[in-house]
């Protein structure tokens, strides 16, 4: 099962938590249930909810700006949707555009989901050089992007309008 996607009381995307710790907010009154799952419930001797996917805190929480999501492995193969940038398969590892071995850096705009098969066949080469044009230019999401797309594809298209618009 996917994390829930935590809201601040303003509505602004903050985290995302398991179901279990989801759970115990709104059984403390401190988070609301803003989106619940269709079939799922979670019961106990004394409570019987709807497993929630988006929950709202009750009170507002102050945090730090930040201007960029940091940036990860994970990050990226989650930004590509795990599809291979060259190809448009299966992505399970992430290539460098520019080798590192070239001056190459771990960030948003240099790194791409690939497949193993296209990771080794660039090897140590730019795309032009190895011709192997990109499908899509990688792109630096915002914070409240990377963490939407956290909760993946299926997850995010259930959200409600108001908030799917805003991460899009």
């Amino acid at each position: 099962m996917r994390d829930t996607l935590v809201l601040n009381a303003s509505f602004e995307p903050l985290s995302t938590v398991t179901l279990n710790r989801a759970i115990v907010l709104v059984l403390q009154d401190k988070a609301v249930v803003e989106q619940a799952h269709p079939e799922l419930r979670m019961r106990g001797a004394a409570v019987d909810i709807p497993a929630p996917r988006v929950i709202r805190l009750c009170r507002y929480v102050r945090v730090p700006f930040r201007r960029q999501a940091p940036w990860s492995r994970r990050g990226v193969l989650v930004r590509d949707r795990h599809r291979c940038a060259y190809c448009g398969r299966r992505a399970t590892t992430v290539d460098h555009v520019v080798p590192r071995s070239r001056g190459g850096q771990d960030t948003w705009l240099n790194t791409v989901a690939s497949c193993a098969e296209d990771n080794h066949r660039k090897a140590d080469r730019t795309p032009e050089q190895a011709g192997m044009p990109l499908l899509r230019e990688p792109f630096e999401p915002t914070p409240a992007d990377a963490m939407l797309l956290t909760l993946g594809a299926e997850e995010f298209a259930a959200l409600p309008d108001w908030l799917a618009t805003d991460a899009a």
